[in-house]
C-alpha cells in the first residue's frame, strides 16, 4: 500500500524500534508477540516495573526492555515503540495538532513559518514530531520547533561554535553536549526574518558536514 502523502517523515527510533523488533526472534529466541505475552504474565505490574523485570532477569538493556513493556499496554505509547511506521505517521500529525491546541493555537502560524522555512532548505529535510517538539533532521538534527510556553514558540538551533547574542540564546547544550546549543524565541510570525531564516539555514548547512 502506498505511503499516504504527510508533511512528516518517520523518526529516526521509529526505524531503530523496528528493526530491533525484527531482530528479536534471532537474538532471543521468541518473537515480539512472545516477549509481551511472557511480560503479561510477570509479577510486575506497572510498565517501569515490567521493564526493570526485563532487565533483571532476561538482560534487556533499559531503552530495549521499554520497547517490549510498552507493547504490553494500550496505546498512546512514549517510547516510539509503534507497530509500523504507518501507525507513527498518523501519530505525529496528531503530536502537532495536540501541540497547537487550546491556548497554544495562535502559535501555530508561528510553527507553520518555520516548518515551511525548514522543508525549503533542501529536499533531504526530514521533520520528524515528537510529543512535545518538532526536530528537523538533515543527516542530525540541526533544529527544533517547540512551544516553550503559551506565548513563545523556541526555535532552537545546532550551531555549535557560534557566539551567543542578545537574540540568539544559550541552550545550555553546549555544556550539556545536546544536539541544540541555541534557541530564538518567537511570540510573532513577524519575527521570523532574514536574520532567523540565516541562522536556520548555517544549522541546517552545518548538520551535512
Amino acid at each position: 500500500m502506498p505511503r499516504r502523502e504527510t508533511l512528516y517523515s518517520v523518526h529516526p527510533a521509529v526505524t531503530m524500534v523496528q528493526k530491533f523488533i525484527g531482530g528479536l526472534p534471532e537474538k532471543t529466541g521468541r518473537s515480539l508477540a512472545q516477549w509481551v505475552s511472557l511480560v503479561k504474565r510477570s509479577p510486575a505490574p506497572s510498565v517501569k516495573e515490567r521493564a526493570s523485570w526485563l532487565q533483571r532477569e532476561h538482560g534487556f538493556g533499559p531503552a530495549h526492555a521499554m520497547w517490549i513493556a510498552e507493547r504490553a499496554e494500550p496505546a498512546p505509547r512514549t517510547n516510539f515503540s509503534f507497530d509500523s511506521e504507518e501507525d507513527y505517521l498518523a501519530e505525529a500529525a496528531e503530536y502537532v495538532a495536540t501541540m497547537y491546541a487550546g491556548p497554544k493555537s495562535h502559535l501555530c502560524p508561528i510553527y507553520e513559518r518555520l516548518l515551511a522555512a525548514g522543508r525549503a532548505l533542501g529536499d533531504d529535510v526530514r521533520v520528524c514530531p515528537c510529543q512535545t517538539m518538532v526536530p528537523l533532521y538533515r543527516k542530525h538534527v540541526f533544529a527544533q520547533i517547540k512551544p516553550t510556553t503559551r506565548t513563545r514558540v523556541d526555535l532552537g538551533l545546532c550551531l555549535r561554535g557560534v557566539e551567543f547574542t542578545d537574540r540568539l540564546l544559550d541552550t545550555g547544550g553546549t555544556v550539556k553536549g545536546d544536539r541544540i546549543t541555541h534557541r530564538i524565541p518567537l511570540t510573532d510570525v513577524a519575527e521570523i526574518d532574514a536574520e532567523v531564516l540565516a541562522w536556520m539555514r548555517q544549522a541546517y548547512e552545518m548538520a551535512g558536514s
